[in-house]
């Protein structure tokens, strides 16, 4: 936590100060350092092989999953999502199932239009008029 909290204030403070207040020595932070880069090189292999298993299918959900009964790691969802979009994995939609029931590429006969878009009648019952969509 102390070198987690020096990490991400090393920009605004010098770390040798915050080491010296959080009575932590340079070495111990820097090597918890190197581990945590080496961490996260590893964990970057794991979660591009996952993707790259799955046919690029996988989310960060399946994941995570994968990487739990895999390998026993917990990460976050919102970590695998970080390390995915640094890597530029974006995962396979599919296709919307649409339904087709018109087929208009068909030789079969059709109907001739006997009103020609003449809708009066001079009676009633002469004409009926139907519409299917």
């Amino acid at each position: 936590m102390k070198y987690a909290f020096i990490k991400e204030y090393s920009k605004e403070f010098s770390i040798k100060l915050m080491c010296r207040v959080f009575q932590v020595s340079r070495s111990c932070y820097y090597r918890w350092l190197r581990i945590e880069k080496q961490e996260d090189i590893e964990l970057n292999n794991l979660t591009k092989e996952a993707f790259e298993i799955s046919q690029k299918t996988y989310g960060t959900r399946r994941i995570k999953r994968y990487l739990e009964q895999t390998y026993g790691l917990i990460v976050s969802r919102r970590r695998i999502g970080k390390i995915m979009h640094k890597l530029g994995l974006v995962c396979k939609n599919k296709k919307r199932f649409r339904v087709r029931t018109t087929d208009s590429n068909h030789n079969f006969m059709i109907a001739p239009n006997i009103l020609q878009q003449d809708f009066y009648a001079s009676a009633p019952d002469q004409i009926y008029v139907g519409d299917i969509t």
